[in-house]
């Protein structure tokens, strides 16, 4: 109890206090501009904590970890352009919502389950960071290998009116992440004699040019045919959610958090497969499944509460084992290590006093980041005003500064615009663009997980099935994809009914 106590007022110094908001507003701001994600947030942020004492350089890592994985939902909501890979799943409802001109509600409802998303993981952890860290250790390439197919099953569930669509899609983004060196044997693979295809496609270049260059040809085809924008899609109102739509969504955040912190716990995952699960679930789930993509709440509070709480299941392999589940917390490790507090499972007996100011830091993280969403919410909104083809501007703009950001490349901006060429007339042969971005983002680690299970088997395929962790996903997977096959069986089997019957 001293020492939690210790660490309470060290933490809730000026000093720390100041590096956390800091930190936190970092985050929100690179979080919030496509192309400047979190990642690159924190590796600018590093040096800055060299001269900074242990408790002050962890709260500066943390509020911006934290601060860039909630501000994904600025753009993605307001412009339908994530800020991150996370927020790619919250577009598909938060979107719509601002065309509709509800941009307060939805914003201030992705604020405030991301907050309750990340402290109901910060608590899991508190509560079972030694059990849970354990089971997550388990997870090898195999187990890996089967969630990430069960992942893709959600394919199924976002296919739209077609599944032959929906898959079409899903296999257009395996094959784009395939472009590049083999990272096993250095192989090349479709770059067809290109110096620049060596680097292969960006995740997120990939993702601006999918989301950014359709909005902007959209904006300018409807501009030359003087077609005005909708009167709602200017109609900002200061609207934040209530007591009671919260509480009528609580058992989903619940199912959410527990999702997205499971998914955080397991190295290698990430946010954005716990956003896609959990849009899947919320999905599969509702009474109303077809308002999902027409601005459903339901379709943003699910993958912000899940892709928070990943920031608490992350810390649980980071802080217990050593072991980072992504770039961003592989920064923070470092940054740890670089002060001398080294994770491991004697952390929690050597640096008991530095482990509870981490705890404290996440929550003050997360109050900064609520009031500064909150307090930011009409300002945000009026991006709204702007005329749409003033907007469109601006984002191709933002868009292509971040493209070549990622890796200082001319050759990822040109990247972005053919991506996005692509992703305009796929949506015009009405392809739907979600399965896409489903197989960018799950692509890699499917292949790499795959062949690193088969290079730990010798060649040998019992690794999968052998894994009871693994058959259950397996399982799953196999049900999610039959579910979805029969009903759509019995979908036109009913409309061809009902054609015979009107034609009788």
């Amino acid at each position: 109890m001293d020492q939690f106590l210790n660490a309470a007022i060290m933490t809730l110094q000026p000093e720390v206090l100041g590096a956390i908001g800091l930190g936190s507003l970092i985050g929100l701001i690179f979080g919030s501009i496509p192309g400047l994600t979190f990642t690159v947030a924190l590796a600018l942020a590093l040096p800055l904590t060299f001269n900074l004492d242990s408790i002050s350089a962890i709260g500066l890592l943390l509020g911006t970890y934290i601060g860039g994985m909630t501000g994904g939902s600025v753009s993605a909501i307001l412009l339908g352009i994530p800020g991150t890979p996370s927020a790619a799943a919250t577009v598909f409802d938060g979107y719509p919502m601002a065309k509709n001109g509800r941009a307060s509600l939805a914003l201030g409802m992705a604020v405030i389950v991301s907050v309750f998303g990340g402290i109901f993981s910060l608590v899991v952890m508190v509560v079972a960071v030694q059990l849970v860290s354990k089971v997550a250790i388990t997870f090898g390439p195999a187990e890996i290998f089967a969630l990430v197919v069960f992942g893709l099953s959600t394919i199924c569930g976002m296919a739209g009116r077609s599944l032959l669509r929906g898959l079409i899609a899903g296999v257009i983004g395996l094959m784009l992440m395939t472009i590049g060196l083999d990272a096993f044997d250095g192989v090349q693979r479709l770059t067809f004699g290109s110096t620049n295809m060596l680097q292969g496609i960006n995740l997120l270049v990939a993702m601006i040019g999918l989301f950014a260059v359709p909005f902007v040809i959209q904006v300018f085809d409807e501009h030359r045919r003087g077609i005005k924008p909708p009167a709602q899609a200017t109609d900002v109102r200061a609207e934040l959610p209530s007591f009671r739509l919260m509480f009528a969504n609580l058992w989903l955040m619940i199912r959410c958090a527990f999702l997205g912190t499971g998914i955080g716990a397991i190295p290698g995952t990430g946010g954005p497969i716990a956003a896609f699960l959990a849009y899947d679930h919320a999905k599969r789930f509702s009474k109303e499944p077809k308002t999902f993509g027409r601005g459903n709440i339901k379709g943003v509070i699910a993958p912000e509460t899940a892709n928070n709480a990943v920031t608490g299941g992350t810390m649980i392999p980071l802080l217990a084992l050593g072991i980072p589940g992504d770039p961003a917390t592989a920064i923070v490790l470092a940054g740890l290590q670089i002060h001398g507090i080294v994770p491991g499972p004697a952390l929690f007996m050597t640096n008991q006093t530095e482990v509870y100011g981490i705890y404290i830091s996440i929550v003050v993280a997360y109050v900064a980041i609520l009031v500064m969403q909150l307090l930011g919410i009409r300002l945000f909104v009026h991006v709204l005003r702007v005329p749409p083809r003033l907007m469109a501007i601006v984002v191709i703009v933002l868009c292509g500064i971040g493209a070549f950001s990622v890796r200082n490349s001319i050759f990822d901006v040109y990247t972005m615009a053919i991506v996005g060429l692509l992703a305009y007339g796929l949506i015009k042969a009405d392809i739907p663009a979600t399965p896409i971005i489903l197989g960018l983002v799950l692509g890699p680690i499917l292949e790499s997980e795959f062949r690193t299970a088969m290079n730990l088997s010798g060649g040998d395929f019992a690794i999968f099935y052998t894994s009871p962790t693994a058959l259950v996903f397996f399982a799953l997977a196999l049900l999610i994809v039959g579910l979805q096959l029969s009903g759509e069986f019995f979908r036109k089997k009913s409309k061809n009914a009902a054609v015979g019957t009107s034609n009788a």
